[in-house]
């Protein structure tokens, strides 16, 4: 029970400063579960965010969600999205009671210009975080040049006919990394057949 509720808290603080949504909150994911408790590692923490972009819902509850499954079943799963959802949860509920009322003010309205600035710098820094820890050799560069390019193509110009959604890019670049592994694997074992 001790266990669940750690999750709980742990997630609970997290939630109530997750302002910019999955990528934004990296760093502080990091620091939180990678360095300060050690419930998961870096490279597992970047797979939760990849699969969790192409699974339904929201990025940081999906990773909230498979760290607490993998900590403690079911019951930390749900323990760790409980924890995850409570505060936001309230403060959207209190944000929608008093909104229509105040968003026109010019304070809320430099107030919310503020968070805006500081969650683009928060993914700024999760993405170098993620290029510096990826990006590692000339595979993993090209792959990076042809997803970014697909991306950019049905999203900024009309040369694709639709946007790839990006759970579809995130399969394809999976589906890739697969392939170039199976050939490295065939190719290492073609040439220790050949020394032999």
């Amino acid at each position: 029970m001790k266990d669940l509720w750690d999750l709980y808290w742990t997630y609970l603080k997290i939630g109530c400063v997750n302002f910019g949504g999955g990528y934004a909150m990296l760093p502080l994911l990091e620091r939180e579960l990678v360095k300060k408790k050690g419930w998961t590692t870096m490279e597992e923490l970047r797979d939760y965010f990849a699969i969790g972009q192409c699974t339904p819902g929201v990025i940081a509850l999906n990773v909230s969600t498979f760290i607490g499954q993998k900590r403690k079943g079911v019951a930390g799963a749900v323990a760790a999205a409980l924890g995850f959802l409570a505060c936001p949860i309230l403060i959207i509920l209190a944000i929608a009671a008093f909104l229509t009322n105040f968003a026109q003010l010019e304070v809320v309205q430099h107030a919310f210009a503020g968070i805006r600035v500081c969650v683009c710098v928060l993914i700024i820094q999760a993405v170098l975080r993620l290029w510096k820890s990826s990006v590692v050799d000339p595979f993993t560069l090209a792959l990076y040049g042809v997803i970014l390019a697909l991306n950019a193509l049905g999203t900024f110009t009309n040369v694709l006919p639709v946007k790839i959604p990006a759970a579809v890019l995130v399969i394809l670049a999976g589906a890739a990394g697969l392939a170039a592994s199976l050939l490295k694997n065939k190719k290492n074992a073609a040439g220790k057949g050949g020394k032999a």
